[in-house]
């Protein structure tokens, strides 16, 4: 008997996905749950299992085909045995040589890679028959593609002595007269198709910058009683709730505090109206395979620093393995980005619309303040906020960065309330 195995439906804002990468090929036996497609959205690469045990009869779609939801990607036969021989019409034939032929070699070859590593060793030209997989089944991940450059690198940094002097050697400059032309090979480009992913994420930036008045304001936010606060109780926390305490959940307690000060950072424009949110979505921007994600941290007002930490973890996790679901990345009502773990010192955050106010968090540097006329050395952080100035007023804007800032340097307020 045969199975169908369609396109998942999507959320009414994503149209189509588009087939990244096919597990199985026809005549290869499938069990149950077993991921057999990767398919990329706008959003989120999502993985369609197979529903039943069986072997692949048929596949409609080639890779980097467009497929819309309820379309048949798959006929699965339950009954089939592994070695069955499976007798299609003359069309299905030839359209599955097609299919074969584009799809064979990089089936073979990628159908233990997963999407992060296949991505890693696209972008530095490995061939996956160099790479020994450490994961399930064989699977090549991400680290094994890390693991390989590495060890190619340090190959060619301790190859034979005569090759690295030679290599280290300071070329002769050439004479005056003579014109270096550069020779052919050495001005490598590669040209990639951007992923829908990537490209939904440039529109969404040019539909921010397009569509709203952004304006960004700063400050600058004294880190040392929440360094100290955290170092203090940090490992009664971690025994006690199972996950680290960062600097993250303070930052959203801060936020949420200031949210409810201000309730026009909290909302959205609406056509001609403006949508006031009684309830505190908070996406929490963070890196994956595939590039940066906003997933949302629901109902963040009801949850204490224990739980915002959990969710945030959680979600850090699937994004690094691209197991984020369509629901964890939609909505939001405000968003904090941390471009401080990347070292940045200062930026100015693009807004994720239709969300009005987005929250730049910087690296910490100790720098010398003036402290009731003496100079201190303190652990400093800039913030910035950005904001749509058509909903926001710039007094607004500065007295919710300024509210946060008080949060932070006296914790106790968060827990006050004051």
């Amino acid at each position: 008997m045969s199975i169908e195995i369609k396109v998942p439906e999507l959320p009414e804002s994503i149209a189509d996905a588009v087939v990244v990468c096919w597990y199985k090929k026809p005549g290869e036996s499938i069990s149950q749950g077993e991921n057999l497609v990767d398919l990329e959205t706008d959003k989120v690469v999502l993985e369609v299992p197979a529903i039943k045990t069986g072997v692949i009869e048929k596949i409609f779609f080639a890779e980097g085909s467009v497929v819309t939801a309820g379309q048949v990607l798959a006929l699965l036969n339950e009954n089939a045995q592994v070695a069955a021989a499976i007798s299609v019409s003359p069309a299905s034939a030839a359209a599955a040589k097609n299919i074969s032929a584009v799809v064979s070699e990089e089936v073979e070859s990628e159908a233990a890679i997963s999407p992060s590593a296949r991505k890693l060793m696209r972008e530095q030209g490995i061939n996956a028959a160099l790479i020994k997989g450490s994961g399930k089944h064989g699977r090549i991940l991400k680290e094994d593609i890390q693991a390989f450059a590495s060890e190619k690198k340090a190959t060619l940094v301790t190859g034979k002595p005569e090759a690295t002097k030679a290599a280290n050697a300071t070329p002769a400059r050439p004479p005056l007269s003579e014109k270096k032309i550069p020779l052919s090979g050495q001005r490598i480009e590669k040209r990639v198709p951007m992923t829908r992913l990537r490209a939904r994420i440039a529109e969404r930036l040019l539909q921010a910058q397009h569509n709203a008045a952004i304006l960004t304001t700063f400050n600058e936010v004294n880190m040392k009683p929440v360094m100290a606060l955290r170092a203090q109780h940090k490992d009664k926390f971690e025994k006690e709730y199972g996950v680290k305490l960062g600097f993250m959940s303070f930052f959203v307690k801060a936020a949420l505090e200031a949210l409810k000060k201000f309730p026009a950072v909290n909302a959205s424009i609406d056509g001609s109206d403006i949508v006031y949110h009684g309830y505190y979505d908070i996406g929490v921007a963070v890196s994956g395979a595939n590039g940066l994600v906003v997933p949302v941290v629901r109902n963040a007002e009801e949850m204490n620093m224990a739980e915002i930490e959990r969710s945030i973890l959680d979600y850090a996790i699937k994004a690094r393995d691209n197991k984020l679901s369509l629901e964890e990345i939609t909505g939001g009502t405000f968003t904090i980005s941390n471009g401080g773990v990347f070292g940045s010192m200062l930026s100015t955050p693009i807004l994720n619309p239709p969300q009005s106010a987005i929250l730049g968090m910087h690296t910490i540097k100790e720098r010398a303040m003036v402290v009731e006329g003496e100079i201190v050395v303190l652990p400093m952080m800039y913030l910035a906020l950005s904001y749509d100035h058509r909903i926001i007023d710039g007094r607004e804007a500065v007295q919710f960065l300024v509210t946060i800032k008080d949060m932070l340097e006296d914790p106790a307020r968060m827990l006050l309330g004051i």
